[in-house]
Protein backbone atom coordinates (compact mmCIF):
# COMPACT_ATOMS: atom_id res chain seq x y z
CA UNK A 1 0.00 0.00 0.00
CA UNK A 2 1.18 3.55 -0.65
CA UNK A 3 -0.76 6.42 0.95
CA UNK A 4 -3.84 6.60 3.19
CA UNK A 5 -5.56 10.00 3.07
CA UNK A 6 -8.08 11.92 5.18
CA UNK A 7 -9.19 15.40 4.11
CA UNK A 8 -11.57 17.48 6.23
CA UNK A 9 -13.24 20.80 5.49
CA UNK A 10 -15.43 23.19 7.46
CA UNK A 11 -16.87 26.39 6.06
CA UNK A 12 -19.00 28.87 7.99
CA UNK A 13 -21.03 29.70 4.86
CA UNK A 14 -22.19 26.06 4.65
CA UNK A 15 -22.28 24.78 8.22
CA UNK A 16 -22.60 27.95 10.29
CA UNK A 17 -20.15 29.69 12.57
CA UNK A 18 -17.80 27.78 14.82
CA UNK A 19 -17.74 28.93 18.43
CA UNK A 20 -14.13 29.60 19.41
CA UNK A 21 -13.41 27.95 22.76
CA UNK A 22 -9.88 28.14 24.10
CA UNK A 23 -8.63 25.07 25.96
CA UNK A 24 -6.23 25.20 28.92
CA UNK A 25 -3.31 25.44 26.46
CA UNK A 26 -4.74 28.71 25.07
CA UNK A 27 -5.66 27.16 21.71
CA UNK A 28 -8.95 26.19 20.04
CA UNK A 29 -9.28 22.68 18.57
CA UNK A 30 -10.83 23.28 15.14
CA UNK A 31 -13.91 21.09 14.59
CA UNK A 32 -15.00 19.48 11.33
CA UNK A 33 -18.46 18.17 10.39
CA UNK A 34 -19.07 14.78 8.83
CA UNK A 35 -21.27 15.89 5.94
CA UNK A 36 -20.15 15.20 2.40
CA UNK A 37 -21.39 18.69 1.51
CA UNK A 38 -18.23 20.03 3.13
CA UNK A 39 -16.05 18.22 0.55
CA UNK A 40 -14.46 15.91 3.11
CA UNK A 41 -12.77 12.69 1.98
CA UNK A 42 -12.23 9.82 4.41
CA UNK A 43 -12.26 6.33 2.85
CA UNK A 44 -10.08 4.95 5.67
CA UNK A 45 -12.45 6.03 8.46
CA UNK A 46 -9.97 8.31 10.23
CA UNK A 47 -12.63 10.90 11.19
CA UNK A 48 -15.15 9.17 13.47
CA UNK A 49 -18.71 10.08 12.43
CA UNK A 50 -19.93 8.60 15.71
CA UNK A 51 -19.22 11.93 17.39
CA UNK A 52 -21.53 14.84 16.64
CA UNK A 53 -20.17 18.10 15.29
CA UNK A 54 -19.12 20.32 17.10
CA UNK A 55 -18.09 17.79 19.76
CA UNK A 56 -14.35 18.22 20.49
CA UNK A 57 -13.71 14.77 18.99
CA UNK A 58 -14.98 16.09 15.65
CA UNK A 59 -11.64 17.93 15.52
CA UNK A 60 -9.62 14.71 15.39
CA UNK A 61 -8.06 12.66 12.65
CA UNK A 62 -7.07 9.22 13.96
CA UNK A 63 -4.48 7.66 11.63
CA UNK A 64 -5.56 4.32 10.21
CA UNK A 65 -1.94 3.18 9.84
CA UNK A 66 1.50 3.77 11.31
CA UNK A 67 3.74 5.66 8.91
CA UNK A 68 5.23 8.91 7.74
CA UNK A 69 2.51 11.53 7.94
CA UNK A 70 2.18 14.81 6.14
CA UNK A 71 -0.32 17.06 7.88
CA UNK A 72 -1.55 20.22 6.26
CA UNK A 73 -4.09 22.88 7.09
CA UNK A 74 -5.77 25.93 5.66
CA UNK A 75 -7.27 28.52 8.02
CA UNK A 76 -9.21 31.66 7.10
CA UNK A 77 -9.94 34.24 9.81
CA UNK A 78 -12.57 36.98 9.45
CA UNK A 79 -11.39 40.60 9.64
CA UNK A 80 -10.85 41.59 13.27
CA UNK A 81 -8.89 44.54 14.66
CA UNK A 82 -8.13 42.91 18.04
CA UNK A 83 -5.50 40.25 17.20
CA UNK A 84 -1.85 41.22 16.88
CA UNK A 85 -0.79 37.62 16.28
CA UNK A 86 -2.25 34.41 14.84
CA UNK A 87 -0.89 30.99 15.79
CA UNK A 88 -1.50 27.41 14.74
CA UNK A 89 -0.08 24.04 15.73
CA UNK A 90 -0.58 20.38 15.02
CA UNK A 91 -1.09 18.27 18.14
CA UNK A 92 -0.80 14.56 18.77
CA UNK A 93 -3.54 13.48 21.18
CA UNK A 94 -4.98 16.98 21.75
CA UNK A 95 -7.70 15.67 24.09
CA UNK A 96 -5.30 13.55 26.17
CA UNK A 97 -7.11 10.29 25.43
CA UNK A 98 -4.17 8.05 24.43
CA UNK A 99 -0.48 9.02 24.46
CA UNK A 100 -0.74 12.51 25.98
CA UNK A 101 -0.75 16.02 24.52
CA UNK A 102 2.23 16.62 22.23
CA UNK A 103 2.27 19.78 20.11
CA UNK A 104 4.53 20.33 17.14
CA UNK A 105 5.05 22.82 14.33
CA UNK A 106 3.69 25.84 16.21
CA UNK A 107 3.65 28.77 13.80
CA UNK A 108 2.89 32.42 14.47
CA UNK A 109 2.29 35.37 12.19
CA UNK A 110 1.33 39.02 12.37
CA UNK A 111 -1.96 40.16 10.86
CA UNK A 112 -2.21 41.68 7.42
CA UNK A 113 -5.05 43.96 6.30
CA UNK A 114 -8.54 42.44 6.06
CA UNK A 115 -9.10 38.68 6.19
CA UNK A 116 -6.27 36.46 7.39
CA UNK A 117 -5.41 33.49 5.16
CA UNK A 118 -2.91 30.91 6.42
CA UNK A 119 -1.59 27.54 5.27
CA UNK A 120 0.50 25.10 7.30
CA UNK A 121 2.41 21.90 6.47
CA UNK A 122 4.41 19.54 8.68
CA UNK A 123 5.76 16.00 8.41
CA UNK A 124 6.17 13.52 11.23
CA UNK A 125 5.77 9.89 12.12
CA UNK A 126 2.19 9.07 13.03
CA UNK A 127 0.89 6.11 14.97
CA UNK A 128 -2.33 4.25 14.44
CA UNK A 129 -4.87 5.26 17.06
CA UNK A 130 -2.94 8.36 18.25
CA UNK A 131 -5.30 11.18 17.24
CA UNK A 132 -4.13 14.37 15.59
CA UNK A 133 -5.69 17.81 15.78
CA UNK A 134 -5.31 21.31 14.39
CA UNK A 135 -5.30 23.99 17.08
CA UNK A 136 -5.40 27.74 16.49
CA UNK A 137 -5.40 30.95 18.49
CA UNK A 138 -5.68 34.68 17.87
CA UNK A 139 -3.84 36.87 20.38
CA UNK A 140 -4.34 40.50 21.35
CA UNK A 141 -1.69 42.72 22.92
CA UNK A 142 -0.30 41.19 26.10
CA UNK A 143 -0.72 37.66 24.69
CA UNK A 144 -4.44 37.67 25.54
CA UNK A 145 -6.50 35.13 23.53
CA UNK A 146 -9.42 36.69 21.63
CA UNK A 147 -12.28 34.72 20.06
CA UNK A 148 -11.69 35.95 16.51
CA UNK A 149 -14.01 34.27 14.02
CA UNK A 150 -12.91 31.56 11.62
CA UNK A 151 -14.59 31.45 8.22
CA UNK A 152 -13.02 28.33 6.71
CA UNK A 153 -10.67 25.55 7.79
CA UNK A 154 -9.24 22.43 6.20
CA UNK A 155 -7.19 19.71 7.89
CA UNK A 156 -5.54 16.89 5.97
CA UNK A 157 -3.40 13.85 6.70
CA UNK A 158 -1.57 11.71 4.15
CA UNK A 159 0.12 8.65 5.69
CA UNK A 160 2.85 6.91 3.70
CA UNK A 161 2.71 3.36 4.95
CA UNK A 162 5.63 1.90 3.02
CA UNK A 163 8.51 3.71 4.73
CA UNK A 164 11.71 1.78 4.03
CA UNK A 165 14.47 1.27 6.57
CA UNK A 166 18.07 0.24 5.80
CA UNK A 167 18.86 -3.44 6.11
Amino acid sequence: MGVAVCSLKWEAARTGSQRIVYDSDGYHLVRFPYEESEESYDPWGMHDPGKAYPDPESGLIVPSHDGWGTVSALVFWAPDSRPVEYRARFVRDPLGSSTGYDSTATTDSAPTGGNQFRTYVWQMFVRKDTPLGLKVTARAAGDVPVPAALTLAEFKLAVQTDVHVPE
